[in-house]
């Protein structure tokens, strides 16, 4: 079977000290391709694109913690999972990627699918981001929700679930040397082969507000991306 998947730009929100959730099977077999917007934790940029820990965080009690939690809205540009269409499906990650992940061990995750995709979307969704985050989750869930608002411009990018009461991320354009986005290019995202760079936008929100493992924070790392997969980058390895 083909698969082939551009995936919308993501809004990534990471910053979160790891908590124990139920475990449940999410099947992954192919691959995405899109834009993503994220915002993390992190000072800008996010350090774990080059180490095997993210940055260091001072608690209430004043100690220090490593951790990374994060909000990923991604919007499928263009995609097929087989004869079956993606164009358009949006779906969320929240996670923390925990504070070493050197082993390729991550923490936690919860992959929201939008209310608005089928279940047959949702099954190929979930096999394809196993190829986009090649890595072990202690604890991995699914949900559901309305992802009501994604969109992005030059200056600025907005997610929202639910309207904002089970996640947001809203990101502000760096200013940089002149008006026109910062960039970085010829960085690796994730399982994704190909990108078109890192837009930096640090976040003015970014929250995921359900469950035990909530978490909000502001000023924080943010980005634009998108990225670009297929089943033939897979058959290549």
């Amino acid at each position: 079977m083909r698969h082939k998947l551009l995936l919308c730009l993501l809004l990534v929100a990471a910053a979160t000290l790891w908590q124990g959730s139920t475990r449940t099977a999410v099947q992954a077999a192919d691959t995405a391709a899109g834009p993503a917007w994220s915002v993390c934790s992190c000072p800008m940029f996010c350090q774990c694109y080059f180490n095997a820990q993210p940055a260091a965080h001072h608690d209430h009690a004043g100690e220090s913690k490593h951790y990374c939690r994060a909000n990923l809205a991604y919007k499928v540009n263009r995609g097929n999972y087989g004869a079956l269409k993606l164009d358009g499906t949006k779906f969320w990650i929240s996670s923390d990627l925990g504070g070493d992940f050197s082993k390729g061990e991550m923490d936690w995750a919860v992959l929201t699918f939008d209310k608005a995709s089928t279940p047959e979307q949702r099954k190929a969704l979930g096999d394809i981001v196993g190829h986009l985050f090649p890595v072990k989750w202690k604890s991995l869930t699914t949900a559901e929700a309305d992802i009501d608002t994604w969109r992005f411009d030059k200056d600025t990018a907005v997610a929202t679930m639910d309207g904002g009461k089970t996640a947001e991320v809203r990101l502000k354009r760096f200013q940089g040397m002149t008006d026109e986005p910062i960039v970085i290019r010829n960085l690796r995202y994730w399982g994704a082969p190909r990108n078109d760079g890192f837009v930096l936008m640090p976040n003015d929100v970014e929250a995921y507000r359900v469950g035990a493992n909530a978490f909000e924070y502001k000023g924080t790392n943010g980005f634009l991306i998108t990225v670009d997969m297929s089943d033939k980058d897979l058959a290549a390895k």
